[in-house]
């Protein structure tokens, strides 16, 4: 979560929200909810559509399309770490904050590639025509999300709407078994962890 959000959460402005690695902010309250892997979304008449799994190393001599580092430090650190694994440097391109769709249309009319979470991959490639996604293997590069919510929030709407997250996190099985430990560990503060 940026700042900028952290602050409306702060101001009142928004209730709860859902972010990728969001950082400690003082009066905001997180809680992990589902740890994916990221996918690549590229278009289908890009030369690696026609691979899957695609391993990091293939992407050396790529564009990365991926959100500028300061709306999301370790998912861009992530991605830039990956790569350097495999013992390259990447070229990224930064777009500062499009709907994701506007992603998508771009990677259609270009030879970036995208890396977005895999639900959102998958799920794009199949709503749009002209891009597909291919799962992104050695290493794997995983995101956590989590739901957050100001540490003074004490309305029944967001306690029923965070009992609800946490109930179908647990049923898809969207946490590792140590970071399901860790997050019943959390104490609850007014009905709400």
């Amino acid at each position: 979560m940026n700042g900028m959000s952290s602050g409306a959460m702060l101001a009142g402005e928004l209730d709860v929200g859902l972010a990728l690695f969001p950082e400690s902010v003082r009066g905001v309250r997180t809680e992990p909810l589902r740890v994916e892997p990221l996918a690549l979304l590229l278009g289908e008449d890009h030369p690696l559509a026609e691979i899957d799994p695609i391993p990091v190393r293939r992407l050396e001599s790529e564009t990365l399309l991926l959100f500028p580092r300061e709306l999301a430090p370790t998912y861009y650190d992530r991605v830039i770490a990956a790569c350097e694994q495999c013992g390259f440097q990447p070229q990224v391109r930064t777009f500062s904050d499009p709907p994701p769709q506007a992603m998508v249309a771009r990677l259609r009319a270009t030879h970036e590639v995208g890396l977005p979470p895999a639900s959102f991959a998958f799920h794009a490639a199949a709503a749009e025509l002209g891009v597909v996604a291919r799962t992104l293997v050695e290493p794997t590069i995983s995101v956590d999300w989590s739901v957050v919510w100001a540490s003074s929030a004490q309305s029944g709407a967001i306690a029923r709407l965070l009992e609800s997250a946490r109930r179908c996190s647990e049923e898809n099985s969207w946490l590792s078994p140590s970071i399901a430990r860790k997050k019943n560990e959390t104490p609850r503060v007014g009905g709400l962890s």
